[in-house]
C-alpha cells in the first residue's frame, strides 16, 4: 500500500544484487569546474539567508528536449507545455513506471533539472540515464533504473544503482516534501553528477564515455500520483580544448602529479578542475538493506 496511497514504506522485495560493479564511482571534493559548477546569482525569490545555487553549463545553450510518448510505461501520463510534466500512476500503483527522454546523450555535455512534487515516498523514485534496453515498466515495486547493466540511477533513498549493485551516495530525501534534482552528464569525461536543491552531490558514475550504445535521460517511480516536471535543459558544445584535457587527464590522476609538471598557472588550474581525489563510495551490504529498509 505504501506506493499506492499511504505514505509508509513498502515491505522489501526479494532479490539479490549482482556482486560486481562496472565502475567505482567517486565523489568530487568540489564542483568548481568550468561549465560544471558555475556559481550563479541568487534569484529574487530565494531567501537572502539561503546558500547560493550552482548553475552547471551556465555558458551553454538551451536544449529543448522532452519526454518520449513512445518510450514510456503505460502508467505514465505526459502533460503541460511540450509534454514536460510526467505523472506516474495517476490512479493507483501496483508496480514501477518509467519514461525515457528524447535527448540522445553521449560525447557532449548536458544538464537537466527535475522539479519533483511533494509526493516523495514509497519504495523507489529514481533519476538517471539508461540505454534503450533499460526497461520502463515492472509489475513490482523495485529499483528499476540500474537493476542491470543498461541503467544508472539514483533513488530518493540516497542510493546509487547500477548492475543491481547499491552504493551509498547521499542522505535520504525528505519524504512528502518537494525537491529539485539536477543531473549533469559529461560525455567527454564520462561522468554523471547529481545536484539536489542547487547543491552538488558529487560525481556518481564514471566510465560512461566507454558506452557505445546511445544513452537517454530516464526517470521512474513506484509511488502513486508522483509528478516530475522538466524545468531546465542545457547543453554545451564540445571544443578541442576540452578534448585535449580529457586525453591529458587520463595519465594525470592527482593534484600532486599535476604540480610536478610545473605548468603555467592558468593551464594548471584548467586541468585541475577535473581532478577528483575523494574516497570511493561504499557498497550497501545485505544487513544494511534490511536495517535501513533500502529495498532490493
Amino acid at each position: 500500500m505504501s506506493d499506492v496511497e499511504v505514505d509508509q514504506q513498502q515491505p522489501q522485495q526479494q532479490g539479490h544484487p549482482h556482486p560486481v560493479m562496472a565502475m567505482t564511482p567517486r565523489r568530487r571534493r568540489h564542483s568548481g569546474r568550468r561549465g560544471a559548477g558555475c556559481l550563479a546569482m541568487q534569484s529574487a525569490s530565494q531567501d537572502e539567508a539561503s546558500p547560493p545555487r550552482f548553475c552547471p553549463l551556465l555558458e551553454g545553450i538551451e536544449d529543448n528536449w522532452t519526454w518520449s510518448k513512445r518510450h514510456r510505461s503505460k502508467e505514465v501520463v505526459l502533460s503541460g507545455p511540450n509534454s514536460r510534466t510526467v505523472h506516474f500512476h495517476p490512479n493507483w500503483s501496483k508496480g514501477t513506471a518509467g519514461v525515457q527522454g528524447k535527448r540522445s546523450l553521449n560525447n557532449g555535455r548536458y544538464y537537466w533539472e527535475l522539479h519533483v512534487s511533494q509526493r516523495v515516498f514509497g519504495t523507489s523514485i529514481m533519476f538517471g540515464i539508461g540505454t534503450k534496453s533499460a526497461r520502463l515498466h515492472a509489475n513490482a515495486f523495485r529499483n528499476m533504473l540500474g537493476e542491470n547493466e543498461h541503467g544508472w540511477g539514483l533513488s530518493h533513498k540516497g542510493v546509487l544503482w547500477h548492475k543491481g549493485v547499491a552504493l551509498l551516495y547521499t542522505k535520504r530525501f525528505r519524504e512528502n516534501h518537494p525537491t529539485q534534482i539536477g543531473i549533469l552528464f559529461d560525455g567527454i569525461e564520462g561522468t554523471l553528477t547529481y545536484y539536489k536543491d542547487g547543491k552538488c552531490l558529487g560525481v556518481a558514475f564514471r566510465g560512461l564515455d566507454q558506452i557505445d550504445e546511445p544513452l537517454y535521460p530516464i526517470v521512474c517511480s513506484t509511488a502513486a500520483k508522483t509528478e516530475m516536471t522538466l524545468k531546465c535543459t542545457r547543453r554545451e558544445f564540445v571544443n578541442l580544448q576540452d578534448r585535449c584535457r580529457a586525453v591529458i587527464m587520463r595519465r594525470v590522476r592527482s593534484a600532486s602529479q599535476l604540480e610536478k609538471l610545473k605548468l603555467p598557472l592558468p593551464i594548471s588550474d584548467y586541468l585541475g578542475e577535473v581532478i577528483d581525489e575523494m574516497e570511493p563510495l561504499r557498497q550497501v551490504n545485505q544487513l544494511e538493506m534490511c536495517i535501513m529498509n533500502y529495498d532490493l
